[in-house]
């Protein structure tokens, strides 16, 4: 009878967790999803985004753009009011005006490239952006599968000008920005993850597509770790405004990144990414979900995250130090908690090759 009493209750929990699940939908292309407003997106993502725009699924100087141009489209925005719609997609829709804005600076290749697929695809201009960003970053190896949201209405007006932060802006001058946003130093600096697939093409237009760490096509802790090495050089023509010295050939290194991994406030936030790849993109996808509804109104966006493709794992979650680097070339600027202990890779110092296509 016992026996009899324990498998009926077990039946009655298996009844519990399976109407506690999720519906899903089968769209027509074959996929599922949790609401079949998402179907329309499959196509989108498969044969504009990824066939057309990042070259049949690459993490590319497409997707690295793609990221930033999120970004710098959400960043426009204040909790207090008085600036632009957030996450409107309106750098997109109002593209002759806000590339025009310094920090700006070589955002037209990507909106240029973007524009006639974003009239292809039907979708509004925010949830366009915001869908390339993340299908983009799911290119990349090692990087959290970002959320989406469907829903975002057309931008009304173009953001102003001076809400994006710019590489020689002091740490303080950044913080506040983002704090006027809604976010916090520790935010911040999991924003900054996006640097480990990013390159610089303006900050010295002679070499164009400059990496910042010299892993530029993997979503990993290399560019926490690079950012602290000790300079020794500039990757160009001398040094430019935003740049500090670099400790690799060919690669940059932004006064920004630099500041903020030394600075108190920030320094033992930006340390503890440092060969810590769960850390890293836990926080880099929870920032990026704030990050990509802000101004929007929530209750009215659907949730089709799992449109998103499911980036591929790296190898190892482990990084290493550049060949012939080691912790003597590290300036810890934080001494709260321990210096990981990394190896090296082998051979000679290596030069890092620009991101293709910049």
């Amino acid at each position: 009878m016992a026996f009899k009493f324990a498998r009926l209750a077990a039946l009655a929990a298996l009844a519990t967790v399976a109407s506690a699940a999720p519906a899903t939908v089968t769209c027509p292309t074959g996929q599922t999803t949790a609401n079949a407003a998402c179907c329309a997106l499959f196509p989108i993502v498969s044969n504009l985004l990824q066939a057309q725009l990042f070259d049949g699924g690459e993490c590319g100087e497409e997707a690295h753009s793609a990221l930033r141009l999120s970004f710098h489209d959400a960043i426009g925005f204040s909790i207090h009011g008085g600036k632009g719609g957030g996450a409107d997609g309106s750098i997109l829709a109002f593209n002759q005006t806000e590339t025009a804005f310094h920090a700006n600076g070589g955002i037209s290749d990507i909106t240029d490239e973007q524009w006639p697929i974003f009239l292809e695809s039907g979708l509004s201009a925010g949830d366009f952006v915001h869908l390339a960003a993340a299908v983009g970053t799911a290119n990349c190896p090692g990087a959290p599968r970002l959320k989406f949201f469907l829903g975002r209405p057309a931008p009304v007006a173009p953001a102003p000008d001076l809400t994006v932060p710019e590489p020689t802006d002091t740490v303080t001058a950044i913080l506040t920005r983002f704090a006027d946003a809604g976010f916090s130093a520790a935010e911040a600096v999991a924003l900054l993850s996006s640097h480990t697939v990013a390159a610089a093409d303006v900050i010295d237009t002679t070499i164009p597509g400059t990496p910042f760490d010299s892993t530029p096509f993997t979503f990993d802790t290399q560019v926490f770790l690079e950012v602290l090495l000790k300079g020794t050089q500039f990757p160009g023509v001398g040094n430019q405004p935003g740049e500090v010295l670099s400790p690799l050939v060919g690669e940059m290194r932004l006064q920004s990144d630099f500041v903020i991994s030394r600075d108190p406030r920030t320094a033992c936030l930006w340390q503890a990414m440092v060969d810590n790849q769960a850390l890293m993109t836990s926080s880099f996808a929870s920032a990026m979900a704030k990050m990509q509804v802000l101004g929007q109104d929530t209750s009215k966006l659907i949730d089709c995250s799992d449109v998103i493709p499911v980036p591929q794992a790296l190898a190892s979650p482990h990084i290493k130090y550049p060949a012939s680097f080691s912790q003597a070339n590290v300036q810890i600027a934080c001494s709260q908690i321990p210096f990981p202990s990394i190896a090296t890779v082998a051979g000679a110092a290596p030069t890092v090759a620009p991101v293709p296509g910049s």
